[in-house]
């Protein structure tokens, strides 16, 4: 081959190339013709909240007394709570539907979901995670991360709301979520529990089994099984109690977790006088205030925030705290991580060329959390509750002894429960 035949074959190369390494076309995607939501949540240890603190801490108009209501999967209060949500794009004004369960989940065989009649009709929220609502309180703040009784060098962060040094501003504040936001009930999208079926999951359901949705323009055979390890979580057995120079969060192991994640706030003694001082701690091995994560977390992330050491791994099973980080007064919670479940009708094809058009799509959250109490370590909290695997001494309703005992165990609770959160928000 000449020269000029060479250069003229390497010429219309460079123009052949980039054609030839250009990314496939991407694959078309129609949106779902039926999706539904189901949250679980598991929340143990805490008590009842003093007046007002529901609002304070975003908490929902069943919580204070552990009543069902849909949003009780956000609410913190003690028990194992269930939202679901449903919709269809073959009928914007769908009004009822039914969700068939399996037998163990003790409710059946079908829970009967409703649409609120009034307000407007809100978008279907994207998968952009949700922002962190904190509330700035006055004064000083302290951020502490790691475990580890002794405070590692470089810590804690400070920040003087008086005095605001940019520079550490956005470190200090650093809060990782990527929780999204998922439908509600609104018009067109029945939901459970709802005003006409309340009902609270009943001791000891599960809902391992098959289960359907059906309604006025929800898709035929939208049906699904849910196993065992996207069950409803287990309690978390925590406790916290000082060991040596630091403070020591202890949980017994889970199989259902994927990852943990612990997380403290609470004030400083300020008796003698001056501004309050807000002491942050999470068990993170990067600075974190953990605001953020004590909430479902996609698979992904949660994979990532592993690798990164900010969540802890699913084997672990105790973390310590410096003291200086987690004092008497603060609240503790300790997060187990469930596997978001994904699941779709037909399964996606593989090919980028075939469209992909679901008939159905459905998105399960799972987590489970425990709430420390300040001032009390694990064994307190178990008694209180009851909990502490031996029968609790009770008195007779309306005793002298019985009601002393209630009297003084609701003004201890609702004394600290209310220093503390008026001092996290400000109030």
């Amino acid at each position: 081959m000449s020269s000029p035949s060479r250069l003229a074959l390497a010429v219309s190369g460079l123009f052949i190339l980039p054609s030839a390494l250009a990314a496939p076309p991407a694959q078309k995607v129609k949106p779902p013709v039926s999706q539904a939501y189901i949250d679980l949540a598991t929340f143990s240890g805490g008590m009842p909240m003093p007046p007002g603190a529901a609002g304070m801490m975003g908490s929902l108009p069943g919580a204070r007394n552990n009543e069902n209501s849909f949003g009780m999967t956000q609410s913190q209060s003690p028990g194992r709570w269930m939202d679901v949500t449903l919709l269809t794009r073959n009928n914007g004004k769908l009004r009822t539907a039914t969700q068939s369960v399996p037998a163990g989940a003790r409710m059946g065989p079908v829970l009967n979901l409703l649409a609120p009649e009034q307000g407007p009709v809100e978008p279907i929220p994207d998968d952009t995670p949700q922002p962190v609502k904190f509330e700035m309180p006055k004064g000083k703040m302290y951020l502490y991360w790691g475990c580890g009784a002794e405070v590692r060098k470089g810590q804690p962060l400070v920040i003087d709301l008086a005095n605001m040094d940019s520079s550490r501003f956005g470190k200090f504040f650093q809060n990782r979520s990527a929780t999204t936001r998922v439908p509600g009930p609104a018009p067109g999208r029945p939901a459970w529990p709802n005003k006409t079926d309340a009902r609270r999951l009943p001791d000891g359901a599960s809902l391992v089994g098959e289960h359907a949705f059906a309604g006025d323009g929800v898709v035929d055979g939208f049906r699904f099984n849910i196993d065992a390890r996207h069950d409803l979580m287990p309690a978390v057995e925590a406790s916290r109690s000082e060991a040596g120079g630091g403070v020591l969060f202890r949980w017994k192991p889970m199989q259902q977790a994927s990852a943990w994640f612990v997380q403290a706030m609470g004030m400083r003694d300020t008796s003698k006088g001056g501004e309050m001082e807000m002491v942050y701690w999470s068990s993170s091995e990067l600075p974190d205030m953990g605001m953020g994560l004590v909430n479902y977390q996609p698979n992904g992330s949660i994979a990532k925030w592993q690798k990164e050491k900010v969540l802890l791994p699913a084997s672990a099973t105790e973390c310590v705290a410096p003291k200086e980080a987690v004092s008497a007064m603060s609240m503790s919670r300790v997060i187990a991580y469930g596997e978001e479940l994904n699941m779709a009708y037909p399964p996606r094809p593989q090919d980028p060329k075939i469209a992909w058009e679901p008939q159905w799509d459905l998105k399960l959250r799972l987590k489970s959390v425990a709430s420390l109490m300040p001032g009390m370590d694990g064994a307190m909290q178990a008694a209180m509750a009851g909990q502490d695997g031996e029968p609790e001494q009770r008195q007779a309703p309306g005793s002298v002894a019985g009601t002393a005992k209630e009297a003084a165990k609701e003004s201890v609770t609702r004394g600290v429960l209310d220093s503390v959160v008026r001092g996290l928000f400000g109030r």
